[in-house]
């Protein structure tokens, strides 16, 4: 069994996308009819012809009246219109746009709810999940334009070179459709002229067959060749030809129709309801088990970079610990110069300290008095002792405060007070004594 499926994109005329074959063993492409999250705001709809095979046909007349409640007046008649329990079937109508006053025309589509559940396992073995069943027939039929009575012969609207739809109209309005079946073997005319004549008999039963009809062939190509030999000898009439609408414009046809009419009522459709209720959940499980599934592709992307950069981290991390090691010894050799270059450096502020001091004490030391010791402690401290008489105390207060005073040859004050001046007399002679804590880094003012 060959797969014909056609897509369609629902702007303007339905302009057809692509068309794709698939054989009996072989899915759908998932892209073709898969529904993901784009079908939130692109949505695809997957309408299904259900075989003709499967389908029974009732035309009705009824009081016109809004769609609901011409399917409550179906519901009403629906044991007497079908040919199975209704327990069995699954149904939907039709209404005719086309006569006007109080009645409208009603087509009644019936099919075995066995064939139906059969027929979406089929399609659900190709991963197509109908959204809508079908039967082409009836867009075959709406699409030729009736003028005059007769008998309206569509071979390609069964799928089969075998069998027919056959539809009347008298009156301009469509009195009676039904399939007539032509023998694989035997004589096919005799066949074919018996269940024309039983179509006849029905109409003038039912009086709506008040004229002799007009035969019409709506068939191309091989089919039309074999239909209009067959047909012509069994009415033994002339045969007029119509061009029937083409696979892809039959389909356009049913898709508009789908998505622009009214009626779309769940009481009657052909879609069994359990099918609808479950695909749909499949739909929303589908929908979250992929919203997982990109949650974990994304959590494992995050994780694969956040690893990454941790490995880069570290990768830095060595390397700037290896300079550090390759600098380690370096480091430590400067580190030792600079502080022997402080030691000397601290030495050699001392020695010239200990100079300046010198200079200044031998400056200032006043004729009379006497310089014992000179100490220079710790760098910091100037210690003076000496012996004097009585008589120069009064210059050995003037050399203390002098040296007091001093200025470095900077311009800052040398010395800051230490220990006082202090003496000691004893006979004729005075020892003396006094220190001065050494001044640095202030500016003399």
């Amino acid at each position: 069994m060959e797969f014909l499926q056609w897509q369609f994109e629902a702007k303007g005329n339905f302009k057809l996308n692509r068309e794709v074959r698939a054989a009996g063993d072989l899915p759908i492409p998932a892209k073709l009819v898969a529904k993901s999250w784009s079908s939130f705001w692109q949505p695809k709809l997957n309408v299904a012809w259900l075989p003709p095979e499967n389908i029974f046909l009732r035309v009705i007349e009824v009081p016109r009246s809004t769609f609901e409640e011409t399917v409550s007046m179906m519901e009403l008649q629906l044991e007497k219109l079908s040919p199975m329990p209704v327990t069995q079937i699954v149904w939907t109508i039709r209404i005719l746009p086309l006569e006007a006053g109080d009645l409208q025309t009603v087509i009644v589509v019936i099919a075995g709810r066995a064939a139906v559940e059969g027929f979406l396992g089929k399609l659900e073995g190709k991963k197509f999940l109908a959204d809508r069943l079908e039967a082409p027939a009836l867009d075959q039929l709406e699409a030729i334009s009736v003028t005059e009575n007769g008998a309206w012969i569509y071979p390609a609207a069964t799928g089969s070179t075998h069998a027919a739809l056959v539809a009347w109209w008298f009156g301009g309005v469509l009195r009676n459709v039904s399939f007539i079946f032509l023998p694989p073997e035997g004589d096919q005319t005799a066949d074919l002229k018996n269940q024309l004549a039983q179509l006849t008999w029905s109409g003038d039963l039912e009086g709506w067959l008040n004229a002799k009809p007009e035969w019409h062939l709506v068939a191309e190509g091989a089919t039309a060749a074999q239909w209009e030999g067959l047909l012509q000898k069994a009415v033994e009439e002339p045969v007029k030809m119509v061009p029937p609408l083409s696979g892809a414009d039959l389909a356009a046809r049913t898709v508009r129709r789908v998505t622009q009419t009214a009626q779309t009522s769940p009481v009657a459709a052909l879609l069994p309801a359990e099918f609808s209720s479950r695909y749909r959940e499949q739909f929303r499980d589908r929908l979250w088990l992929h919203g997982l599934y990109m949650a974990g592709v994304v959590y494992l992307i995050f994780v694969a970079f956040y690893f990454s950069m941790v490995q880069w981290r570290g990768y830095q991390c060595a390397q700037v610990q290896q300079q550090v090691a390759n600098l380690a010894d370096s480091y430590t050799n400067a580190m030792q110069l600079q502080a022997k270059y402080g030691v000397l450096q601290a030495r050699e502020n001392l020695k010239f300290a200990a100079l300046d001091c010198l200079k200044l004490t031998a400056d200032y030391l006043p004729t009379g008095l006497t310089l014992q010791r000179f100490g220079f402690g710790e760098g910091q401290t100037l210690t003076l002792y000496g012996t004097t008489t009585p008589e120069q105390l009064d210059p050995l207060d003037k050399f203390y405060t002098a040296l007091l005073k001093a200025k470095s040859p900077d311009g800052r004050n040398m010395f800051t007070e230490g220990e006082p001046l202090s003496y000691h007399q004893y006979q004729n002679n005075v020892d003396w004594n006094f220190s001065l804590q050494l001044k640095q880094g202030e500016k003399s003012q």
